[in-house]
């Protein structure tokens, strides 16, 4: 799990910049300044202040109170005594316009209207003395404030905690600027203030008890009012300030605090306020605040119920009317709200008062947190056919889902974090309200297909293959930097990319939010971008959308996400084929003929898909390719077994098994090509009572012996070459089935097979499509080229390593009594070996041509001129090491089956 770090904030020196305020040391240069003028009247408010503290839940007499001297300064006001003067009587005159002259001569007109301009263009000048006066002065107060507060002896805190939020609200009772930046007043420095000292305070008290600081800001909604003046954002730059206090409250004080109501409730609301625009200047703080939420959910994740937030919809019949009844009204009552409480009539949106001002704008989720929308309510024309059903909405997915297409990818980044944390939730209501209330499904597959429709037509396979690992946060690539840069490189990165972090976002999610994920990816990418290109008949498109595959095969490593993929590649059947259906599913029919299709390069392509997708651990892969058309066991052909047939012979065989040393492809073999039964039992575990030899199983060194003794000794030269013999083999065998028993082991498959008794012997037997393939290719192993004859019979040996009975007995078993008709790899390789031996006899030098062959191979001996039957010898020394990797695995298996 990926942690969430905070970005950094920009300081309040570059905020005042980018509005244009003057900097401290030209301010600290201009003479002094003339404070403005108070009148001694108690002071009134303006509507629009009205309008700000009433939607901060302050009255305009409450507001008033907090005006009068007794209040503290404002934020944006002197906090010591300075002596005020009265403007001076020139620009008191200015104001007031003078006589109008008797009407003279045109030259005397033109003299009073030049004058008129110069009067205006002195007003305005005096004007804008006058504010820069009062920014100065601003700054000036503030410096000497925090001198004051340094001498002055300190106050309780509640008291310091209530002064400095009553300067901020003195502020904007006393303001006539609202155009003025915030970084040009105390707002700041007082939220900094406050936040300090319920830190202080805090740490003062014992864990888990509330100060009277923290009581006086949630007792006297302190956020809401914080909301309401930062979605107006006034003064300007007053929405980063209430986000980054948000951000820091929620990350410095220790004590859970979204419980509260008048936490959780205005935090839902700025929630709202983040994304709707990209690339804002407060986009750093937005993603901030959001992903400290996100973190603090993922410490209590119960806390999640209090976001997803209760939205009316009716569900109505086709002639239903956008109409609003009595009875409609009357439902509100039934519904509670996220605390469990009923709303009462004044938390219904728009109710009354303070409220009133949220009703124009996207806030009806005032009071109970209740989208109540007019236009999503439709009313049925007859009452018993409205019935209204209570839906949720998840914002916070939603505000993070609009930051993913930050053009900063900063910026991106933490919001993919921040959804990371939200899908792994183990609340099934936040999983339920993620997948079906929010477009996250939407997102993860549209750009899914939009940077794989962006990749080129054409890509090297090797190059899709050897792209460096690809960690969805770390998409970072320059293309002058890259000394194996090739054309495409930056779009398949960002695609891999982009696919890593579906993968993860799927491996990390709450189980049904997991699966409806996987299950759109499937759907709205697999299947409809995908599938069309895997089936078309450009052998281009058809290599490059392989090799993607293949990739994405390679890369996946979320267990829901594996399901289906290999359900796209499979199909989901479970039944046995049959040579007249395998095109049920035309996807997985397609890519089984691309194992043998005319191009080699498609072939090697397909065979490594498949070869990648049968070491993953699922089990439905191997069940559907192989497992399934084996389970009857009809490839054996059962005769009845009389009292003196029951036991297995002397020589170990299967009573009616054919004994191979008796065949005429094996008269001609020496003793030294071959194994000795003592040899091998002495390397064979004891029999033990619970492991009798005579338990149905060949002994083991017949087996081996089998595979070591299909190529004739004229056809052998590993025996030339030092380091190439059959022990090189059980090592890696050894390894590799470890591997697959632990990959195997939750499937549960039987120890040994099913009985034939149990067995359906009568139906036909059909290997299944894909060992068709597989033994098609394997029986042309000596006309095939070197890289297909090695992938081939790579994929044949991965299959051999799984530990069930029915495929070792069906691949492994070359005693096994196959039904009429039917084949086994054994049986393969011995007609390949027959018609090796017919071959042998046309080419001259046969053995001396093969030794320099397998030197070349390996890099033993320089290149040199072109040798006759180049493929036929390559596909030889490949047929050799392959019987030699199967006697290995045989082995291998029989070892650990014998072993307690």
């Amino acid at each position: 799990m990926r942690t969430i770090s905070i970005l950094g904030t920009k300081n309040s020196s570059e905020t005042g910049k980018i509005h244009g305020a003057p900097s401290p040391f030209i301010l600290a240069l201009q003479a002094p300044q003339l404070a403005r003028t108070t009148p001694p009247a108690q002071p009134s408010l303006s509507p629009h202040c009205l309008s700000l503290l009433r939607r901060g839940g302050i009255s305009g007499r409450a507001a008033e109170r907090v005006a009068a001297p007794a209040g503290g300064g404002g934020a944006g006001a002197p906090a010591v005594s300075v002596p005020r003067c009265r403007r001076p009587p020139s620009e008191k005159g200015s104001e007031e316009p003078g006589p109008v002259p008797a009407a003279g001569p045109p030259h005397a007109a033109l003299t009073l209207e030049r004058r008129r301009r110069i009067e205006e263009l002195s007003r305005a000048s005096r004007q804008r003395l006058l504010q820069s006066r009062d920014r100065m002065f601003s700054k000036f107060t503030s410096i000497l404030q925090h001198a004051v507060e340094a001498l002055a002896p300190s106050l309780p805190l509640q008291e310091d905690f209530v002064y400095h939020w009553k300067a901020i609200t003195h502020y904007y009772i006393e303001t006539s600027d609202d155009k003025a930046p915030v970084t040009d007043t105390n707002i700041p420095s007082h939220l900094d203030q406050m936040l300090d000292i319920l830190v202080q305070e805090e740490n003062e008290r014992e864990s888990g008890e509330t100060g009277p600081c923290m009581e006086y800001l949630l007792h006297h909604k302190i956020l809401e009012t914080l909301y309401t003046l930062g979605k107006a954002d006034c003064p300007p730059g007053m929405k980063q300030q209430v986000l980054a206090f948000y951000t820091k409250l929620l990350g410095r004080i220790q004590q859970p605090l979204l419980p509260h109501i008048n936490v959780h409730r205005p935090v839902q609301k700025l929630i709202r306020l983040c994304g709707e625009v990209l690339a804002t200047p407060t986009e750093n703080e937005e993603i901030q605040f959001l992903c400290i939420v996100c973190a603090k959910l993922k410490q209590d994740p119960y806390l999640v119920n209090f976001f997803l937030e209760n939205k009316l919809k009716a569900m109505a019949s086709k002639e239903s009317t956008n109409v609003i009844t009595e009875d409609m009204l009357k439902c509100q009552e039934s519904l509670v709200t996220d605390t469990g409480q009923p709303i009462q009539p004044e938390e219904i949106p728009g109710a009354a008062g303070a409220e009133q001002m949220e009703k124009e704008d996207d806030l009806p989720h005032q009071g109970d947190d209740l989208s109540f929308s007019l236009d999503e309510l439709n009313v049925a024309s007859s009452p018993e056919s409205s019935t209204v059903g209570p839906n949720q909405d998840y914002n916070l997915v939603n505000s993070l889902l609009n930051l993913t297409k930050s053009p900063d990818g900063r910026i991106a980044v933490k919001a993919c974090e921040g959804l990371m944390l939200l899908v792994s939730l183990p609340e099934p209501a936040a999983a339920k309200c993620l997948t079906q209330s929010t477009s996250l499904c939407e997102l993860l597959t549209d750009r899914l297909a939009t940077l794989y429709k962006a990749l080129p037509q054409s890509l090297d396979p090797l190059d899709i293959e050897t792209v460096e690992a690809i960690n969805w946060g770390l998409d970072s690539y320059s293309h002058k930097e890259d000394a194996s840069a090739f054309p495409g490189k930056r779009a398949l990165i960002s695609f891999l990319s982009w696919f890593d972090y579906c993968d993860q976002l799927i491996k990390e999610a709450q189980k049904t939010a997991a699966v409806a994920m996987a299950k759109a990816v499937r759907e709205r990418f697999f299947v409809d971008v995908m599938e069309p290109q895997l089936m078309q008949t450009s052998e281009i498109g058809i290599l490059t959308s392989t090799a993607l595959l293949h990739r994405i095969v390679r890369q996946v490593t979320s267990d829901v996400l594996l399901q289906e993929v290999v359900y796209f590649i499979l199909g989901e059947h479970r039944e046995p084929e049959t040579s007249t259906d395998i095109n049920r599913h035309p996807l997985r029919h397609r890519l089984i003929e691309h194992c043998d299709h005319i191009s080699d390069e498609i072939s090697i392509m397909t065979l490594r898909m498949f070869e990648h997708l049968l070491q993953k651990p699922n089990e439905h892969i191997l069940y559907n390719l192989v497992l399934r058309n084996l389970e009857e066991r009809n490839y054996i052909e059962y005769k009845p077994l009389c009292q003196e047939d029951k036991d297995v012979v002397e020589n170990g065989q299967i009573a009616g098994a054919i004994d191979l040393e008796e065949d005429p492809l094996f008269t001609d073999l020496s003793p030294d090509n071959t194994l000795s039964a003592q040899e091998w039992l002495s390397a064979s575990p004891p029999v033990s009572p619970e492991h009798p030899k005579n338990d149905g199983k060949t002994e083991v060194h017949k087996i081996v012996n089998s595979f070591l003794c299909l190529v004739p000794d004229e056809a052998k030269s590993s025996y030339h070459v030092e380091g190439t013999g059959y022990d090189t083999y059980l090592r890696d065998a050894h390894r590799q089935f470890r591997d697959y028993c632990v990959i195997c082991l939750r499937w549960e498959w039987p120890g040994s097979p099913r009985s034939l008794e149990k067995c359906n012997l009568e139906a036909s037997f059909f290997e299944g499509h894909f060992l068709k393939v597989l033994f098609e290719r394997m029986g042309r192993i000596l006309d095939q080229p070197y890289d297909v004859n090695l992938q081939v019979t790579s994929v044949l040996s991965k299959l051999s390593l799984f530990p069930h009975p029915h495929i070792h007995e069906y691949l492994l078993d070359p005693y096994v009594n196959l039904a009429s008709g039917c084949r086994s790899l054994f049986s393969v390789i011995v007609r390949v070996v027959g018609d090796l031996m017919v071959r042998i006899q046309r080419i001259p030098d046969f053995t001396p041509k093969l030794l320099l062959v397998r030197k070349r191979l390996l890099g033993l001996e320089p290149e040199g001129p072109i040798i006759d039957h180049m493929t036929l010898l390559e596909g030889v020394i490949v047929l050799e090491e392959f019987c030699k990797e199967l006697a290995a695995i045989a082995f291998v298996k029989y070892h650990a089956s014998s072993t307690p």
